[in-house]
This record gives structure tokens, C-alpha cells and sequence, in this order.
């Protein structure tokens, strides 16, 4: 049996790449701070007749993290996928946003991937980091977003690097905006209809889930 742990599972990307290593014969650890959510992601997996556990978790907390890693016995892919961002001009960003975004994205990104390391090691398995083109380049009013996404893919890169001949995989993935719960919370969008749905951008991940250094989904 293969196991698949994905943060932000119970939404938008996290629950479109849970259904798909689902379909892929993963059984999938969901892993949300949102029971509700989590739940949901699990009934679409098993009416389709795969398998998922849910795991209540809040990945910018140390001591939870820790916790959920003893509790768990093997992990072969874990996908980093859990993350959130603040647009608009840079004058108006507000230090909550800025701080928001760099313990979200930077050290959840970190203290997961610190707590499962011994399990990919173990299994010789991959990790992907899901950091969006923000982690490639500079945009106009996302320089707070940008700099926690430029902070992923050095922590990845680095991964890369340290771990070259452990025999696992580290992958940065780079993909545009989606149509995805991300914002509902915002208008930096105005229409999010227009953008790729989550379901095909987790089909084309899965798809090039090889153990490559980069998946670069351009727009």
C-alpha cells in the first residue's frame, strides 16, 4: 500500500490532488485544520472507491505537527500544498498579512516537511512543494506573497540539493491562479471562472509526478 499526504486537503487544489492520488491507487492522508472539510474530500475519495484518513492539523504548530507524525507509520509522497496569500498594493499590506503569509508558507512549509523527512527517507519516496509561479518571479502587487513563495522554492532547491543521493525526490511545482476557494476572501480577482479549474491542474501535477526537480504549469 502507497500513502500520499497532502496539506490543505479540504479545499481547492489540496482536495483536486487528493481525489487524483486517490485514483492513482494512493491512499491518502488528508491532513486540514477544518474537520468539515477534510470530511467532504474524504466522501468524494471513497464513493469513488479509493481510501483516505483524515488528520486534523494545523501545520504552523510545532508540537501538532510532531504529534501527527508519530501517529503516522509511512508516507511515500508528501505533497506540501497548503498556503495562503494577501494582493494589493505594497503601502497597504498590513503586518498580520506579511506575518500570515511567511508562517503559513514559510515555516509550515518548513516544520512539515521536518517532521516527514524521516518517513520519505525511510520510503524512498518524493516530496512536492506546491509554490506557484510567485516562487518564479516578481509581480505587481503580490511583493509580500512573492517573497514567502521565493522562500518555498529556496527551501526546496536547498532540499534538492542536500538530499541528492538519499534517493529521494524533491519537486518544486510552479502553476498560475486557479479557480479555487483561495479567493473568496478576495477581490484581486474579479472573476475566478476564467481560470484553470483545480481538477485539471491536478491531473497535469500527477501527471509529471516523476521525481523531476520542477513542474512548471504556465498559464
Amino acid at each position: 500500500m502507497k500513502y500520499a499526504l497532502i496539506t490543505g486537503a479540504g479545499t481547492g487544489l489540496g482536495q483536486s490532488l487528493a481525489k487524483q492520488y486517490a485514483i492513482e491507487g494512493y491512499t491518502v492522508l488528508l491532513v486540514g485544520r477544518r474537520e468539515e472539510k477534510l470530511q467532504e474530500t474524504k466522501s468524494f475519495i471513497e464513493n469513488d472507491g479509493g481510501s483516505a484518513e483524515i488528520h486534523v492539523c494545523d501545520i504552523t504548530k510545532w508540537d501538532e505537527l510532531e504529534e501527527l507524525a508519530k501517529s503516522i507509520k509511512q508516507v511515500d509522497v508528501l505533497i506540501n500544498n497548503a498556503g495562503i496569500g494577501f494582493f494589493g498594493a505594497f503601502e497597504d499590506l498590513q503586518k498580520d498579512q506579511i506575518d500570515t503569509m511567511f508562517i503559513v508558507n514559510g515555516a509550515g512549509l518548513i516544520y512539515t516537511t521536518k517532521h516527514f523527512m524521516p518517513h520519505i527517507l525511510e520510503s524512498k519516496g518524493r516530496i512536492l512543494n506546491i509554490i506557484s509561479t510567485a516562487g518564479l518571479r516578481g509581480k505587481v502587487h503580490e511583493a509580500g506573497y512573492c517573497a514567502s513563495k521565493f522562500a518555498q522554492r529556496g527551501f526546496t532547491e536547498s532540499l534538492q540539493k542536500e538530499y541528492e543521493d538519499k534517493g529521494i525526490a524533491v519537486t518544486g511545482v510552479y502553476m498560475g491562479g486557479m479557480n479555487t476557494p483561495f479567493w473568496d476572501e478576495s477581490d484581486y480577482v474579479s472573476d475566478p471562472s476564467v481560470l484553470p479549474s483545480p481538477d485539471t491542474i491536478a491531473e497535469q501535477i500527477v501527471a509529471q509526478d516523476d521525481g523531476r526537480n520542477e513542474i512548471v504549469l504556465e498559464k
